[in-house]
């Protein structure tokens, strides 16, 4: 129908790069919501999701959850979408007709959208509508039967332009520190969970930092101009994102953003080197049956009519950063650190089973899996799996706000000895009967310096800033059973 300009033979390589990357990522992100999503979301979770569905339409949601929900249904979601991943990572997508091709991959897109238009501040990070909107064009990009459809990883590259330029601009009309390249002085420490190399990063000399920051410019500003450019041009710029993002990799723990990130340079990479590596069979297949072929040009032409206000968005002096323009997050903005925390708030949980509270009792911290907390306790590596829990409890850290919808009720589970809430945590300090009273307190924690760390074997420094909830119980009588936030820090810049 369309001939030959319809199909790039080497992008045949670059296809089952991005599918079976795609699809792990889709497999980690199913993980995380059977792991997790009754905690945090299911009938009696921390924010339940029949609460949500009340109040909110299906035009506004699309979900399956609002034909019907329940804690069940909610499992059997997460594990079909994840046993779809798993064989769409396997390669089962390319021993279907292209029909079948197309259907398999809708169903994690369509399972993981359901989930995600539910999910409350649980699922609010710019990486959910990433994997949405990828996702969706992976649906209409086939299989070896047909060949690899040109149109669609041009759009493919028009995302991966807006995810780096957009966090570019984000930087650049945001935080001062981005533009005197002295950000990194306190992105590592202040970032929202750490990893194992973070400290080291941190003690980076000053001059190296400045270098850094310089070179996340030319990733994010520079470098996505020339994904337009013929190869070998777009795919050198392509794998200098690769790099930059594989940096951030070691540097901390930010879920799959930057896998899925390199998931989408890989095909522009991959095209700089030619046919050459590209094991496509000869003669290589056409472009497909007709009806795939419109539907190849009905996607085109409706992302290309989508990408109007995301476009107009990086335009426009107050950017919007991770935001979605429409219920199925088909086209999105993203961005992310336009303004960097100077100083690290962490709110530290902590029960005791004494019978009143007095200026005697001995409190006891609970652990987190992901974020700081023991001073001696070195940060652990995550990413790609995705801690909700930690990563909101940084928010809180940064102003109560952020944990008005969860944080009361985090703290009465804790009480009730809430088995699936206490399995989201690292280390539970009653594990033989619930603490009488729960509180939480807010700390000012810094990396410390090579002696200390040498002397004493702790990561971190903290120093006791303010109370964040005040001591709570779960007997009605006690005089200290309501429990409120306590004001946040002053200065400390949010979401």
């Amino acid at each position: 129908m369309l001939g030959e300009w319809f199909t790039r033979s080497d992008y045949w390589f670059a296809r089952v790069v991005f599918q079976r990357g795609l699809a792990a990522i889709y497999l980690v992100g199913f993980l995380t919501a059977a792991r997790q999503g009754l905690a945090l979301l299911g009938e009696h979770g921390l924010t339940p999701i029949p609460t949500f569905l009340r109040r909110v339409s299906f035009r506004r949601a699309p979900s399956v959850f609002k034909l019907y929900y329940s804690d069940r249904m909610f499992v059997a979601v997460a594990w079909t979408g994840l046993a779809a991943s798993a064989a769409l990572v396997a390669g089962v997508g390319d021993l279907v007709p292209v029909w079948g091709a197309v259907l398999l991959w809708s169903v994690p897109w369509a399972l993981y959208l359901s989930i995600v238009n539910v999910g409350h501040v649980w699922y609010g990070f710019g990486w959910e509508a990433l994997l949405l909107e990828t996702g969706f064009l992976a649906i209409f990009l086939g299989n070896e039967r047909v060949g690899p459809p040109a149109l669609l990883f041009w759009l493919v590259r028009w995302l991966l332009f807006r995810v780096e330029f957009g966090a570019g601009l984000i930087k650049l009309r945001g935080d001062r520190c981005w533009r005197d390249l002295s950000c990194l002085r306190y992105h590592y420490e202040t970032q929202p969970m750490p990893g194992p190399l973070s400290w080291f990063f941190h003690r980076l000399p000053d001059p190296v930092h400045r270098v850094e920051v310089a070179a996340n410019h030319a990733a994010q500003l520079i470098a996505p101009l020339a994904l337009f450019a013929p190869q070998p041009v777009a795919g050198g710029a392509a794998a200098f994102m690769i790099l930059t993002q594989l940096w951030l990799v070691f540097s901390g723990n930010f879920s799959w953003l930057n896998w899925l990130t390199i998931v989408l340079a890989l095909p522009v990479a991959a095209g700089a080197l030619g046919s050459g590596i590209d094991p496509a069979p000869s003669p290589p297949p056409g472009p497909g049956p007709a009806w795939y072929q419109v539907l190849v040009l009905a996607v085109f032409a409706l992302i290309a009519a989508l990408s109007y206000r995301p476009a107009r968005n990086l335009t426009v002096r107050r950017q919007l950063m991770n935001h979605s323009f429409d219920s199925l997050h088909l086209v999105n903005t993203y961005g992310a650190f336009g303004r960097i925390n100077r100083q690290r708030f962490e709110v530290v949980i902590e029960g005791t089973d004494d019978a009143d509270v007095t200026a005697e009792t001995r409190w006891r911290e609970y652990g987190f899996k992901g974020k700081p907390g023991d001073p001696r306790r070195l940060p652990r590596q995550f990413a790609p799996y995705h801690l909700r829990l930690d990563w909101m409890m940084w928010f809180a850290g940064i102003s109560p706000h952020y944990a008005e919808p969860w944080m009361r009720v985090l703290l009465t589970k804790l009480l009730a000895d809430d088995r699936r809430v206490l399995r989201l945590l690292g280390t539970n300090p009653f594990p033989d009967a619930p603490p009488r009273y729960v509180r939480a307190l807010l700390y000012r924690y810094e990396f410390t310096a090579w002696p200390e760390l040498r002397r004493t074997g702790a990561w971190w420094r903290r120093d006791l800033f303010s109370e964040f909830a005040r001591p709570m119980s779960l007997s009605p009588n006690e005089p200290s059973s309501a429990g409120r936030a306590a004001a946040g820090p002053d200065g400390v810049t949010g979401r």
